[in-house]
């Protein structure tokens, strides 16, 4: 069982910055999936980026590449997601999640929502313009 706690979340300007980390507790494999989701109001959960444990690669929504880097730590228990350039439209809840991977697509890996069995309650992103 693997537990993700967000945190780094709140309100800034358009154009600043915000970092958020996710503590993760329990196993996490060299086969996992450890990605960034976000939901706006009456908007679908989107994914914004995602890391593969077993090579270390990264992958970014359109939306957000060029402004957002996902990271995690040596041990790969933190994962963060470094926000620049912030706009407006990028408000929404921020969520963390986990899981081993088991849809390989070869180029994207970790792509799609069955890549996650665990996740975070969420951290709130809001940007005013």
């Amino acid at each position: 069982q693997v537990q993700l706690v967000e945190s780094g979340g709140g309100s800034v300007q358009a154009g600043g910055s915000l970092r958020l980390s996710c503590a993760a507790s329990g196993y996490i494999g060299s086969n996992y999936c450890m990605g960034w989701f976000r939901q706006a109001p009456g908007k679908e959960r989107e994914g914004v980026a995602r890391i593969y444990t077993g090579s270390g690669s990264t992958y970014y929504a359109d939306s957000v590449k060029g402004r957002f880097t996902v990271s995690q730590d040596n041990a790969k228990k933190t994962l963060y997601l470094q926000m620049n350039s912030l706009e407006p439209d990028d408000t929404a809840m921020y969520y963390c999640a986990a899981g081993p991977e088991r849809v390989v697509v070869p180029d994207r890996r970790c792509l799609g929502s069955l890549n996650y069995d665990y996740w975070g309650q969420g951290t709130q992103v809001t940007v005013s313009s």
